[in-house]
């Protein structure tokens, strides 16, 4: 009897997802078609990818990231953004009340205009309409501080879920949904592999895995990729649109590695 498959794709930036992007090619081309799984969860970069791979778009055009025309689809705040990462780094608050304060500096950061980075997402995911199976994407309420998750059930654009939930306090406006704005989906738990609770077999690919501890799903055959060696050199700057096309090729060329890693396990 087969076992149901999940990928989980995590957090990383703009780089994040050119190396998932990239990792994701090279199993396919070592005959490991990861949109073959059960269930796809992507989170931040890893909903780009995720949305991508689930609709079934070729992620090799994103080998070379195209320069956009005229100005940059968002401006980071950098204080703002400094500002998010001291609360969320500090052990003294709850996870609830953090992400209630950082909504309140996502709404203040100056970022640029929705509707920009809602073109550039639909151009990264090459498509529209969500995808036959089932995907999850991950999101948190900028005023409330709740997470939730989007799915196909929630009569949310793709392009729309997927634009919130790599809005990071800083690094990109909050989106607007059924008048309420959301933000950045790692802050309802990084990976947010705990959505693949009850799935036999888990393929967890984090571009940050080697800067926080595993969050496995439990009573789930796991396999976690996390950048090697070179491929983390290459990653550098998160948001270096430069290093795009070789953090990419990183991904490629980890992927021999990876299949090794996930062949008992995607064979059950």
């Amino acid at each position: 009897m087969r076992q149901e498959t999940a990928v989980v794709l995590g957090p990383g930036g703009m780089l994040g997802t050119a190396w998932l992007a990239g990792l994701v090619v090279g199993l396919r081309r070592e005959k490991f078609d990861l949109a073959k799984a059960d269930l796809t969860i992507g989170t931040s970069a890893g909903a780009i990818v995720g949305a991508a791979l689930a609709a079934g778009q070729d992620l090799e055009r994103l080998a070379v990231l195209p320069d956009p025309d005229g100005e940059p689809a968002v401006k980071a705040d950098h204080e703002r953004m400094g500002e998010a990462f001291a609360i969320l780094g500090d052990p003294t608050l709850e996870p609830a009340a953090a992400r209630h304060r950082v909504g309140r500096l996502a709404l203040a950061a100056e970022t640029g205009a929705e509707e920009a980075y809602l073109a550039r997402m639909e151009f990264l995911i090459g498509a529209r309409e969500w995808p036959e199976g089932r995907l999850l994407i991950p999101a948190v309420d900028v005023e409330t501080g709740e997470p939730l998750v989007w799915e196909q059930a929630s009569g949310v654009s793709l392009v729309a879920a997927v634009a919130s939930s790599t809005a990071f306090p800083g690094m990109a406006p909050p989106i607007t949904i059924n008048g309420r704005r959301y933000m950045d989906g790692t802050l309802r738990s990084g990976s947010n592999a705990d959505l693949a609770a009850g799935i036999q077999t888990a393929i967890i690919i984090e571009p940050l895995a080697h800067l926080f501890p595993a969050n496995l799903p439990q009573d789930a055959a796991a396999v976690r990729l996390a950048p090697d060696l070179a491929a983390q050199e290459a990653l550098g700057d998160l948001n270096n649109r430069a290093a795009w096309s070789s953090v990419y090729q990183a991904g490629v060329r980890q992927a021999p590695e990876a299949a090794e890693l996930i062949e008992p396990v995607w064979a059950r």
